[in-house]
């Protein structure tokens, strides 16, 4: 499955989860660019990136636009791939894509969800339902153990 992300260098690629096999990966799912939850919950991972990176890639996985992950990638200095699941095709996958409910109306929007995938692509620890805070250093004890 291909779907259109930025790199961390801020260019628009379409990127394959396949090319990343042989590694492991942080796959975290996050409603949506630039609001309060998302941004705090991306710039504890960008902090942390380098603690990450030792042990695997990091991507981040909402349902927003190639224009509208640009630009939250800049405001925020990030600095790491961002997906765009617009079809929510990845989310599906990954049952993530869920129905919500907010003052009262029912919709459909992302769980914050994060996963490690080993190297051969399997999911090897999952966090659902995630709270921001603290969650990126569960995220690094767990890799780290």
């Amino acid at each position: 499955m291909k779907l259109s992300g930025i790199n961390s260098k801020g260019e628009e690629k379409l990127f394959d989860l396949d090319e990343f096999l042989g590694q492991r990966v942080v796959l975290y799912f996050y409603p949506k660019d630039n609001t309060s939850g998302c941004t705090q919950e991306a710039c504890d991972f960008r902090d942390n990136l380098n603690r990450i990176t030792k042990y695997a890639t990091l991507i981040g996985v909402s349902p927003d636009s190639i224009k509208s992950h640009k630009s939250f990638m800049e405001k925020q200095d990030l600095n790491f791939i961002l997906l765009s699941d617009d079809e929510h095709l990845l989310a599906q996958k990954y049952e993530v894509w869920k129905e919500k409910s907010m003052y009262g109306r029912k919709y459909m929007g992302i769980e914050r969800s994060t996963f490690v995938l080993d190297e051969k692509g399997n999911i090897e620890k999952q966090w659902r339902n995630v709270k921001v805070k603290g969650h990126v250093d569960d995220v690094i004890e767990y890799l780290t153990k």
